[in-house]
């Protein structure tokens, strides 16, 4: 766009006039330019306009610099597990004496990239938690739905109404995989933290497979890329709330996890190799098992 003369900026030679009235040449003073080119921006940052066409158009601020992106954990909590065959919910049966639960907590406080944690139990849900153990930086959420992807994706509205921002990951963790170790959260946030989808903990599928008709083997299959899916799950917080709502309307089916979420949106997560230990508690003999290994590290 042409500048017209009638409104230019001002030039340096404008106020060379100032060396006139102190008595000396304009020109041939030795910091005659030093001092112009002072004032003259000076002036500009003072007036932040430009002169187009005899209209000032205001200067554009520079955009803030984003945020570093923080890491955090949601863990859904709000089931029955109703296939443990326990009196109460699973999470809450003692396992190495204190609540399933508090394993899965203790175990994931201990990875220092997480800022904050949220747990997210049913609103009626009336355990008393035990004061001792209790990570500071977690909190409890009664916000839990009637499913896993709905406490999941009630949890992500709350994580936002609170004020995280959307570009931050979110770990989302079974509360029934207390084994898991902090090993291992730690390896999936260095080996994700880069990546433009993100990312979940899983195992080679290490045994056959077969499929089955009526009881009986009707294929094997091959194992070759194919993987146990575990969690953490981690994924952008806002595309993972976006993910999940597109299908709330229909019961959220076919979410099985949150990788399955963000496959819908034709993106395909990591695999980041997680270990045997981190299996998720779900039978009356998987409770023996998670003892057992939790006395084995406390030697």
């Amino acid at each position: 766009m042409r500048v017209t003369d009638k409104n230019k900026p001002p030039q340096a030679t404008d106020l060379g006039w100032c060396w006139a009235i102190l008595g000396g040449s304009r020109f041939d003073h030795p910091d005659f330019w030093v001092v112009n080119a002072f004032h003259t921006l000076t002036h500009m940052a003072q007036r932040q306009t430009r002169w187009v066409e005899g209209a000032p158009l205001q200067s554009k601020p520079m955009p803030a610099e984003h945020p570093e992106p923080r890491f955090h954990a949601l863990i859904p909590c709000a089931g029955t597990g109703s296939r443990a065959g326990t009196a109460q919910p699973k999470q809450y049966q003692a396992i190495a004496g204190q609540p399933l639960v508090m394993h899965t907590l203790q175990a994931l406080a201990q990875v220092p990239q997480l800022s904050s944690g949220w747990l997210i139990l049913s609103p009626q849900d009336d355990y008393v938690w035990p004061l001792q153990g209790w990570p500071a930086h977690f909190k409890r959420v009664s916000c839990g739905g009637d499913s896993r992807a709905e406490s999941v994706f009630n949890g992500l509205q709350a994580m936002l109404a609170a004020g995280l921002h959307g570009q931050d990951w979110v770990l989302v963790h079974d509360a029934a995989r207390c084994l898991v170790s902090p090993a291992s959260v730690n390896r999936l946030i260095e080996t994700c933290q880069h990546d433009a989808v993100g990312g979940l903990l899983a195992l080679p599928l290490p045994d056959t497979l077969k499929s089955e008709d009526g009881g009986r083997v009707a294929a094997t299959l091959p194992r070759a890329h194919k993987w146990l899916a575990q969690t953490p799950q981690m994924f952008r917080l806002q595309v993972l709330h976006d993910a999940l709502a597109q299908v709330a309307g229909e019961g959220y089916a076919g979410i099985t996890d949150e990788a399955s979420a963000i496959e819908r949106l034709g993106l395909k997560p990591l695999l980041v190799e997680g270990t045997a230990q981190n299996f998720k508690v779900t039978y009356p003999a998987d409770f023996s098992l998670a003892e057992a290994v939790l006395a084995s590290r406390a030697k």
